[in-house]
């Protein structure tokens, strides 16, 4: 049976296993849901198969034990109405269904065997995709939250650093100070070099104006200083 080539694989695999080699959870968990509704629709298909071939072995060695035991009911009649020959003939016939007995037994446990192990695979199938939906959603939430967090570490390492900037314009700023105090500094060098003595002679060499002349002239009067 192909199918049960299929046994040993559905019957270790292990979700978690298969889920950790995964590159993407989310889409290893639909992809394996659908994997396993395929598998369990062909092991049903195949379990039902199996299941009525052990049926028909079954019946096969049921009718067979019942004409040995007819056999040998007749023997034992044949033998009471002391007719002996017959009695042979009866027991030669249960020998020959006994012998056709063993190769219907081999062929039933073969059959019970085959159908065991399809019953096993059929109910390991039904677990695991019954524990992959009960925990498919909740997988799939921490496979975004995990997603989101990448991205924002991949966003905080592309910004510049803050605090590396704003020391950069610590800098730029003191360098700027200094220029300005040195302009400021230079500025008062250039203004106490002056000559005071051309502010003081431009002082003086201001004429009056005649009516401040006549007023000054007037004022002295006044006061008696002329």
């Amino acid at each position: 049976m192909g199918i049960l080539k299929r046994f040993k694989d559905i019957m270790s695999a292990n979700i978690n296993a298969m889920l950790d080699k995964a590159e993407d959870p989310e889409k290893m968990i639909d992809q394996y849901l659908r994997d396993l509704q395929e598998d369990l629709r062909n092991v049903k298909s195949e379990t039902a198969t199996v299941m009525a071939d052990e049926t028909r072995c079954k019946r096969a060695l049921d009718d067979c034990d019942a004409d040995i035991a007819k056999m040998q009911n007749y023997a034992e009649k044949a033998l009471l109405a002391g007719n002996e020959a017959d009695a042979m003939k009866f027991l030669e016939k249960k020998n020959q269904l006994a012998s056709k007995r063993t190769s219907l037994q081999q062929s039933y446990d073969m059959a019970a065997g085959n159908a065991a192990k399809m019953k096993e695979m059929h109910d390991k199938l039904t677990k695991d995709i019954m524990d992959l939906n009960n925990r498919k959603d909740a997988i799939k939430a921490k496979v975004q939250v995990a997603k989101t967090q990448e991205k924002m570490n991949k966003m905080m390492g592309s910004v510049t650093d803050t605090a590396g900037t704003i020391s950069a314009f610590d800098r730029m700023e003191a360098k700027a100070d200094a220029m300005l105090d040195k302009a400021n500094a230079m500025a008062e060098l250039n203004a106490s070099g002056k000559d005071e003595t051309d502010d003081l002679m431009s002082k003086y060499d201001a004429e009056p104006s005649s009516a401040v002349s006549d007023e000054l002239a007037a004022l002295k009067a006044k006061m008696g200083l002329s």
